[in-house]
């Protein structure tokens, strides 16, 4: 009897697990490196196999977000924005309509979902940030960026996926009096607000960074990559990160006291040594390699990603900053990593692994992706042992681990 309560108790404890999953942009620390293994070296001659698709998001470019058996992804259909929540079989689970969504240029949602602690959050590239019940997707609350905080929305509509860490929620208005603000997750109530350096946001999702004397949160506002003390808002530094019309989309990737940072159009790539309490930045190397939105992957002691005008795929030493390779056998694009593998997903709708490997852009297999419409922009995401790809009006699911 004792030993069947034991199991009943175990079981419990892992069906909470389960629900209590949580999932964001590029993965658990914004990295866009999953921690899958098992995963398949090499691919057949025409790519891993697709367990299945649908169609019917609407427009959007957004990513999916994965979590408890579940995946949760946005969509416009004539101007109005769509939850849609679909399980790992492909089958439509639940769509909610949320509201107004982009529809000025490059049509459609932007934001990837978080899912947190049973509430699902999502960003409208109308500058609206609604918190949703996950079971019931009941609204409990919703915050508009501009009435509320006086912010500006941006020539392509906002694209921010907002950071939460513990009850905390970070989110970049980009006025000039709440250029950053903190809010509790539970309740949209300010715990904090930031002057920031009064600019507006730059389509940046924020990373935190909690292995320093001060807790920070860094994002790019307009020209600039700037550092929070992520407790109190106060502004620690902030220097220049040049990019066309000051667009700065990629989200910094941070390790042992090394914030690395890059912008497109040609202005590269940048990596600094934060001191102790994060207070002082010195710049350590910079790089050609100019990624628009794709962003880029560390794996072990390199950085990989691809450029915008440097129309290349590149290798870097994330000690040095010495380019270890450029190569342009596919188009440029979107990058993740897991397990020893890059998964480069180019503009021109090319999928390819490759071995991450600083001796040569080893393509390991590769295919088209013929689905869907519009532009190869959505980052791929790779959740228990499938890759989830979306391309405008479509969601893929491939199997990668075979």
């Amino acid at each position: 009897m004792k030993n069947i309560f034991v199991l009943l108790l175990l079981c419990a404890s892992c069906t909470q697990v389960a629900i209590n999953e949580n999932s964001q942009w590029r993965g658990a620390d914004r990295s866009g490196f999953y921690k899958e293994t098992g995963l398949l070296k090499e691919w057949p001659a025409d790519g891993p196999q697709m367990l299945w698709s649908i169609d019917g998001l609407g427009e959007g470019y957004t990513s999916v977000a994965a979590a408890n058996d579940k995946i949760y992804i946005t969509g416009m259909i004539d101007s109005t924005g769509y939850l849609y929540i679909i399980d790992t079989q492909g089958n439509l689970l639940q769509k909610k309509e949320y509201g107004f969504e982009w529809n000025t240029n490059f049509n459609g949602a932007r934001s990837t979902v978080c899912v947190n602690d049973g509430r699902l959050y999502i960003f409208s590239g109308r500058g609206v940030l609604y918190c949703f019940d996950e079971p019931t997707l009941d609204l409990l609350w919703s915050k508009d960026i501009q009435t509320d905080f006086d912010g500006t929305n941006l020539m392509f509509g906002m694209t921010e996926s907002p950071l939460i860490v513990g009850e905390t929620l970070y989110l970049t208005p980009g006025g000039k009096e709440n250029n950053m603000v903190a809010l509790n997750k539970a309740t949209g109530e300010l715990i904090w607000s930031s002057t920031g350096i009064g600019k507006p946001s730059t389509y940046c999702s924020p990373q935190y960074i909690n292995d320093l004397k001060t807790p920070l949160v860094a994002t790019c506002i307009d020209s600039s990559l700037v550092v929070f003390n992520a407790s109190t808002g106060e502004k620690l530094w902030d220097v220049e990160q040049k990019s066309p019309h000051g667009h700065n989309p990629n989200t910094p990737i941070y390790e042992k006291g090394l914030l690395f940072c890059v912008s497109g159009g040609g202005f590269g790539s940048v990596q600094y040594r934060l001191n102790q309490d994060g207070t002082i930045a010195e710049k350590t190397w910079t790089n050609e390699m100019d990624s628009k939105h794709g962003a880029a992957v560390k794996v072990g002691d390199y950085v990989y990603g691809s450029g915008e005008r440097n129309r290349y795929w590149y290798c870097i030493d994330w000690r040095t900053g010495e380019t270890k390779y450029k190569d342009n056998a596919i188009g440029v694009g979107n990058i993740i990593a897991a397990d020893g593998m890059l998964y480069c997903y180019s503009d021109k709708g090319e999928l390819a692994l490759v071995e991450a490997t600083p001796e040569k852009f080893n393509i390991k297999g590769q295919m088209k992706i013929t689905l869907g419409t519009n532009q190869h922009w959505a980052h791929p995401v790779i959740y228990k042992g499938v890759l989830y790809l979306r391309h405008g009006d479509t969601l893929m699911a491939f199997d990668i681990k075979g």
